[in-house]
């Protein structure tokens, strides 16, 4: 068809499909986006794997009028049709395999800082859950880590994997018998392009594994057949491959309980310098801000010494995931207005703490209402930087720290993201056996960013 028929058949939105080598086609496909005599097309499509002639591709190359994307594909025009034609192009809001893998796309090629400084003109002063999740994916892509998952049967750990991958946020490796991961994934429709998976007795590392584990614990009476039998445990054997360095980081307990997961940390990991407990802390992502909680899921009763450096590590943590720490001591006394032991003990828990890190805002011990609300501050401790404006806050034991997160999850519908521990030489991080999809992906990004933190020292 000539370019004088040719025009008549355009309609708004239309996809134009030519031959590469049609340059009239092309031309006046160009120049009817800049006649109001015609509707907008929404793009060009070339066929047959044809580039245009250089004098056309240097005048397309050059075009300064509306947009027009342009795209080639390798089959002829027939074919490319019917493909276009059988291809179902809507993202329905269930469908989260199209919604991560364009996620991924855009992400890929839109360049995310300009966009911003366009789009922005002033920095927000509350932060969502939607917007602190997006930001932990954002931050744990800048430089991708590799990520082992020991449970890689479970369901919900392939589905997050498939998030994860899609979005190209880690590398994953997916532990287990292949065949049944392949079993699976075929089952559940997933892809899990680019996964690695690893079944560990038949590992080209299992013997070297088997012999790092017995030197690390033969003082602790390991018989090298103990060693055989814990690197066969998925566990033992993932934390193993973040101690070699053939994984960044581990996440684990869909599944497991959180002792599970921490003993072959304890063993293999071991803490970092300076650290002589591991700790945790639950981001708690209510409607308008992060606060971050600790510890709500490892030290039942922490002395003075442990609390101070529970504050910390979650101080720490708090900076690494971009929330400025202003630590608050908590106890049921605000100041000097109560007595007892649980009271002393937090009282010489901030005094070490304000010894080992002078410049950091921690006050204590301050009660909840204390810390969180300006009011009450300003009646109770009216000269505190940290009173009414707490973004860290440390219970004085697992009792109540655990109880509170979970009452203000439940009670304040807060996105409770955690537990993650701190205070290891390189990152695990555990899971709650009613851990859903995106509590997952949220702590596998955790994970890796904690990873790159390690790698800068």
């Amino acid at each position: 068809m000539q370019l004088g028929n040719f025009l008549n058949y355009l309609e708004r939105g239309t996809l134009v499909i030519t031959p590469g080598d049609r340059s009239d086609i092309i031309l006046g496909s160009l120049a009817s986006r800049l006649s109001t005599n015609y509707p907008d097309i929404s793009g060009i499509l070339l066929t047959g794997g044809l580039e245009p002639s250089e004098s056309v591709t240097r005048l397309i190359e050059g075009w300064v009028g509306a947009p027009i994307p342009i795209l080639m594909a390798e089959g002829h025009t027939y074919k490319t049709a019917r493909i276009l034609y059988d291809l179902y192009g809507r993202i329905e809001p269930g469908d989260q395999n199209k919604i991560q893998s364009a996620l991924r796309v855009f992400e890929e090629h839109v360049d995310m800082a300009e966009l911003r400084t366009k789009l922005v003109a002033a920095k927000p002063t509350t932060v969502t859950p939607k917007m602190f999740e997006f930001s932990l994916i954002l931050k744990a892509k800048v430089k991708k880590q590799r990520i082992v998952l020991p449970e890689g049967t479970g369901e919900r750990i392939m589905r997050a994997a498939d998030i994860l991958l899609r979005r190209g946020v880690v590398d994953i490796t997916l532990l287990g018998k292949e065949h049944d991961i392949r079993t699976k994934m075929s089952q559940l429709n997933l892809e899990l392009e680019g996964v690695e998976i690893i079944e560990p007795f038949k590992s080209p590392n299992y013997e070297d594994y088997v012999h790092t584990y017995y030197e690390l614990r033969k003082h602790k009476g390991i018989r090298e057949e103990d060693a055989r039998d814990r690197m066969l445990d998925p566990t033992f054997y993932s934390t193993m491959m973040v101690h070699k360095g053939h994984a960044d980081g581990m996440v684990s307990g869909s599944i497991t309980t959180t002792q599970q997961t921490i003993r072959p940390a304890f063993e293999i990991i071991k803490t970092k310098p300076g650290s002589s407990i591991v700790s945790s802390v639950f981001f708690m992502c209510l409607k308008d801000r992060v606060l971050v909680y600790g510890d709500c899921a490892v030290n039942p009763n922490p002395t003075a010494e442990e609390l101070a450096e529970i504050a910390l590590s979650s101080a720490e943590t708090a900076q690494l995931f971009g929330i400025e720490p202003r630590v608050a001591m908590l106890s049921y006394s605000t100041g000097d207005s109560g007595k007892g032991l649980d009271v002393e003990k937090v009282i010489e828990a901030t005094k070490i703490a304000h010894e080992r890190a002078p410049h950091l805002l921690l006050e204590g011990p301050l009660q909840y209402d204390a810390a969180v609300d300006i009011e009450v501050a300003h009646t109770k401790m009216p000269d505190s930087a940290v009173a009414g404006r707490a973004t860290v806050f440390i219970f004085p034991d697992l009792n109540t720290g655990n109880n509170t997160y979970k009452a203000v999850q439940r009670s304040a519908q807060a996105v409770a993201i955690g537990p993650v521990l701190q205070g290891l030489n390189k990152p695990i991080n555990d899971l709650s056996r009613g851990c859903t999809v995106p509590d997952i992906v949220n702590t596998v990004a955790i994970t890796a960013i904690q990873a790159q933190a390690v790698k800068k020292g």
